[in-house]
C-alpha cells in the first residue's frame, strides 16, 4: 500500500533520545522511484514529509533542576538534521515540572495551516498535547500517541476511581498509540484501547552509536582487576534508589561500584560510601555526557538500575546493552520484562530488596566469565530506529488519511 501522509510531532523539549529518530525519518531510506521502504512487510509510504514542533526550549539551568545536579548542555546536535520549529509558549511559568509549563495554543492554527494528515504526540501530560489533539479533532486529522506509562500500584479510594474513570476517556481519545514495551502495551489495554489501535515502536537508542563509541574506548574507568565493577548512571534522586545499590554492595565485598551522575542525593550517597563496609569500594566519577557515557559502559562490568515503578522504562539499560554490557534491574523498571532474560541478559530483583539484589551482584561475579557481550547485542537488536518507524508507519497507513 502507498500512502501520502504528512505527519506533526509535538514534543515538548528537544530529547537526546529522540533527535537520532527525527533525524532517521528525515533521512530516509528511499527506493529507485522516491518511496520509503523500511520493511515492514513490503510496504511503502509515498511522500512522506513531517515536522517537529516543541514547545519548550530546556535550559543547563533547567537541566540541573530536573535532577541531574549540574548545569550543562547535551554534547550531541539534538536540533540537526530534520525539519522542527518552536512554538511560543506563553506559559505563567514556562517549563517541564507542570501540567501548564507548555502552553501553545498557537499549534492549532499551524496544524490547519501546514495541511498536517497525521498528529504524533510524544506523551500526553502537558497542555500542549491537548491543546494540539483538540484541534486535530476538529480537523479531521488522526492522532497518535507514543508514551511509555506502565501500571502503578492498584489500589481503591477516590483517587483511584477519578484516575481510572478520566484516563480511560483520555487515551481513547487518539486513534492509535505506539506502545515501546509489554507494559506499556499491558497499561494501554487496561484503559480500555483496543488492540487494533496498538502498534509495537519499542524504546530504543542509535545502537551502532553506542557499540562503535564503547569498543572505540573500551576502558576509561580504573579498575581493580580482582574486583567485578557494577555501574550506576543516571540522576541521584530518591526514584533511582542508589542507595540501595550500595547497601548491597557493602554485603559484596568482591564488588566495587563506579556512579555516574549527579544530583540531589550526592551527600547522602558519599556518606554512605565512606561507611567501613564500603570503604575504598565506591567511586564518584561525576556526570558525564553522551559522547563520555559510552566509555564509562564500557569500562564497568554490569550496569545497575534499582529503580522504583517511577522509572517507566530506564534508557540506560539500551545503552548498556548496545555497548555489550549486561544488567542488574529492579521489577519495577518498565524495561525489565523486555529486556532482561534471567542469567542471559542480566538478573532482576524485587524493588527495594537489598538481600535480592546483594544476591543477583554474586551471582553476576560467579558468572562473571560467560559470553554475556553477544546474548546482550542480540537482544538489543530488537530495539532499533528502525522497529520505532516500522510501527509509526504501520499505524499512519493503517489509519489513512482522513482529509
Amino acid at each position: 500500500m502507498k500512502t501520502n501522509a504528512k505527519l506533526a510531532i509535538v514534543s515538548t523539549h528537544p530529547i537526546q533520545y529522540y533527535a537520532p529518530w527525527f533525524r532517521f525519518l528525515a533521512e530516509g531510506q528511499k527506493t529507485e522511484d522516491g518511496l520509503w521502504d523500511i520493511g515492514y512487510r513490503g510496504h511503502q509510504i509515498r511522500k512522506f514529509e513531517f515536522e517537529v514542533f516543541y514547545a519548550h526550549q530546556q535550559t543547563g539551568k533547567g537541566q540541573a533542576e530536573a535532577g541531574f545536579g549540574v548545569e550543562f548542555e547535551w554534547d550531541i546536535p539534538l536540533l540537526e538534521g530534520y525539519p522542527y520549529r518552536f512554538l511560543e509558549n506563553i506559559s505563567s511559568r514556562p517549563g517541564l515540572d507542570w501540567f501548564g509549563g507548555c502552553d501553545s495554543p498557537e499549534v492549532g492554527k499551524i496544524l490547519k495551516e501546514g495541511k498536517f494528515t497525521h498528529l504524533l504526540c510524544i506523551g500526553w501530560h502537558k497542555k500542549v498535547f491537548w491543546q494540539a489533539i483538540w484541534a486535530a479533532k476538529r480537523l479531521g486529522i488522526r492522532t497518535l500517541s507514543r508514551g511509555d506509562s506502565q501500571l502503578g500500584r492498584q489500589g481503591f479510594g477516590p483517587k483511584m476511581l477519578i484516575k481510572e474513570l478520566t484516563h480511560r476517556v483520555l487515551v481513547r481519545a487518539f486513534d492509535a498509540h505506539l506502545y515501546v514495551g509489554r507494559r506499556n502495551f499491558e497499561y494501554l489495554r487496561h484503559y480500555g484501547v483496543p488492540e487494533n489501535r496498538l502498534f509495537s515502536s519499542p524504546h530504543f537508542v542509535d545502537n551502532e552509536w553506542w557499540a562503535d563509541r564503547a569498543a572505540a574506548e573500551e576502558i576509561k574507568i580504573k579498575m581493580k582487576e580482582s574486583r567485578t565493577t557494577f555501574l550506576f548512571a543516571g540522576k541521584f534522586i530518591a526514584k533511582k534508589r542508589v542507595m540501595d545499590l550500595l547497601e548491597a554492595a557493602a554485603r559484596v565485598p568482591e564488588a566495587r561500584v563506579v556512579l555516574v551522575g549527579d544530583g540531589p542525593l550526592k551527600e547522602r550517597l558519599e556518606a554512605m560510601a565512606n561507611q567501613p563496609d564500603l570503604k575504598g569500594s565506591v567511586e564518584f566519577v561525576g556526570f558525564k555526557n553522551q559522547k563520555e557515557l559510552p566509555a564509562c559502559l564500557a569500562g564497568g562490568d554490569c550496569l545497575v538500575l534499582p529503580s522504583d515503578g517511577t522509572e517507566t522504562w530506564g534508557l540506560i539499560v539500551n545503552e548498556a546493552m548496545a555497548c555489550g554490557k549486561p544488567a542488574i534491574v529492579g521489577q519495577a523498571c518498565g524495561c525489565y520484562p523486555d529486556l532482561i532474560e534471567e542469567g542471559k541478559t542480566g538478573y532482576s530483583f524485587p524493588m527495594g530488596d537489598v538481600d535480592a539484589l546483594a544476591d543477583r551482584m554474586r551471582r553476576f561475579i560467579s558468572n562473571r566469565n560467560q559470553d554475556w557481550r553477544s546474548v546482550v547485542q542480540t537482544k538489543i537488536r530488537n530495539y532499533t530506529i528502525e522497529k520505532a518507524t516500522a510501527g509509526l508507519f504501520q499505524a499512519v497507513e493503517q489509519l489513512g488519511i482522513s482529509r
